[in-house]
């Protein structure tokens, strides 16, 4: 185990559960009919999110995707909050109106999620190029998939930030897939993170399902750019349990594909070194299970019992 203080460990954990949950329940809830609009499920990749926004700061920011949940949580945001925007209610992050893919909180880094696949890389490229001219030591994660990097706004983005030596940490959720599209069918080659090469900036693979090793990673990658040092392009290989969207049926998928990776759930991986590093017991495991899954509830009843919008309010909020 790196040398990383218990207490932060612990929270490393809770945090994964608190993702594993609200995806979980979020699932149900959705194929129950109770949320309007789309849901891409995050399960299966929470030790990316948890791992990255653990190397950073409050004060720094993140940008996220359609399969977002997991970021936004792992950065802070409150799963009441989150849980009322799924149900399309007052009290959620953006008032009902931007659902699943479109939770922002300025107050904790959160600048958003966007649906538009690549979206995210020329954003975050503008909120670093904002904290170079305030002259603030903040950096950027940049959350994408693997689909991403074969648009123009990656090679654009990474290219105009490798050039700028901006405060940027680009991070690939390999999932396998784009969409329905498996990555050896979209890409010639094997690891995104040789991108980099071409951008002079430091590109690297880790496993995406390790939350200490995608830490490990985010930590070296972040200090670099908070000191001037640039972007970096960091690859996880992780992959989503269930298909691109909650009724995909996932068919493109080789038979026990999914199984198989559900072998290394990275929460049942983390939990076990926790406990052989005597961090953790079973016993204080499972206390935290239940905390979590109290947590999740009440967020579900706080969704439940907030308002909707009011029709006239339609029209606020659109210009700033």
């Amino acid at each position: 185990m790196v040398k990383i203080d218990s207490e932060k460990l612990l929270e490393m954990y809770r945090k994964m559960l608190e993702i594993r949950y609200f995806e979980q329940a979020a699932v149900k809830l959705f194929q129950s009919g109770m949320l309007p609009g789309f849901l891409h499920s995050y399960l299966g990749e929470e030790a990316v999110a948890v791992g990255a926004c653990s190397a950073l700061q409050k004060s720094d920011y993140i940008t996220s995707t359609h399969r977002g949940h997991g970021h936004v949580i792992a950065k802070g945001a409150r799963l009441d909050k989150m849980m009322a925007e799924l149900f399309a209610r007052k009290t959620g992050y953006c008032k009902g109106k931007g659902g699943s893919m479109h939770i922002a909180d300025f107050s904790i880094g959160i600048v958003g999620a966007t649906g538009i696949v690549g979206s995210g890389i020329p954003i975050a490229n503008g909120v670093a190029l904002a904290a170079r001219m305030k002259k603030t030591t903040q950096v950027v994660a940049c959350f994408f998939g693997d689909g991403a990097s074969n648009t123009g706004s990656f090679h654009e983005g990474v290219n105009l930030a490798s050039v700028w030596n901006l405060p940027v940490i680009f991070i690939c959720e390999n999932n396998c897939y784009a969409e329905s599209t498996p990555q050896r069918e979209h890409q010639k080659i094997k690891n995104v993170s040789v991108r980099a090469t071409a951008y002079d900036i430091p590109g690297v693979t880790v496993d995406g399902n390790d939350v200490i090793t995608v830490f490990k990673a985010a930590q070296e990658a972040v200090n670099r750019a908070r000191n001037g040092g640039g972007p970096t392009l960091i690859e996880c290989k992780t992959y989503r349990w269930m298909g691109h969207y909650i009724g995909d049926p996932a068919y493109y998928r080789p038979k026990g594909e999914a199984e198989e990776w559900k072998k290394r759930c990275p929460i049942k991986r983390f939990k076990k070194r926790l406990i052989e590093e005597e961090i953790l017991s079973e016993g204080g495991a499972k206390q935290v299970e239940e905390e979590v899954k109290v947590k999740v509830e009440k967020a579900i009843e706080f969704a439940k019992e907030s308002p909707s919008p009011l029709p006239q309010e339609a029209l606020e909020d659109i210009y700033a």
